[in-house]
């Protein structure tokens, strides 16, 4: 059974009132891509370290037991910075608003090449400045920001217990131990 998502675009969206650019706003962009990409429905100027919360000017309609996930895109990531601090964002299916992206600007404020190479005359004020303004981020309206991906989700009953038992091989390690000691163990 194939499940279907209801989709609206909003007036903000770029598509909005173009079937053919709909269609299009919504295919993933090559065949078997897990996810579509969401675009920015308004401009948006980040500095380093900022956060912005942006329209993707749509509306989801999910069916029980599937959820969305907004995703950062990789691409944005590694060449500009920008991500998104709450990934995956989830978007529940009885959730009926607008969907909008929170992106974080995560390049640094402040780097050696603002303070290093100036001439002497040059005021570190200026230094830092030009720093912060080569790494602000702006964003343009129906910019790629995002991707949305579908995953189903299990809704478990939870049983409140006085304790639960620590007995399994893995135990309470976590927080970087899967592998820890093994160097002692191989010698």
């Amino acid at each position: 059974m194939e499940d279907k998502v209801y989709v609206e675009l909003l007036p903000e969206h770029p598509a909005f009132g173009d079937p053919a650019a709909a269609a299009l706003a919504l295919a993933p962009a090559h065949p078997g891509d897990a996810g579509i990409d969401l675009v920015a429905c308004e401009p948006a100027v980040l500095g380093p370290g900022q956060r912005a919360l942006v329209s993707a000017g749509i509306r989801l309609a999910l069916p029980p037991g599937l959820e969305a996930q907004v995703r950062p895109r990789s691409g944005q990531v590694l060449k500009r910075g920008l991500t998104i601090p709450n990934s995956p964002g989830t978007i529940d299916p009885g959730y009926r608003g607008p969907v909008k992206v929170i992106l974080l600007n995560a390049a640094a404020t402040l780097c050696e090449d603002d303070l290093l190479g100036a001439p002497a005359d040059d005021l570190l004020a200026e230094r830092l400045a030009r720093g912060i303004r080569s790494r602000t981020i702006r964003i343009e309206r129906g910019e790629r920001i995002a991707q949305l991906v579908f995953a189903r989700f299990e809704r478990p009953v939870l049983e409140v217990v006085d304790s639960v038992s620590l007995e399994t091989a893995r135990g309470e390690g976590g927080f970087g131990s899967t592998g820890a000691g093994q160097e002692e163990q191989t010698e």
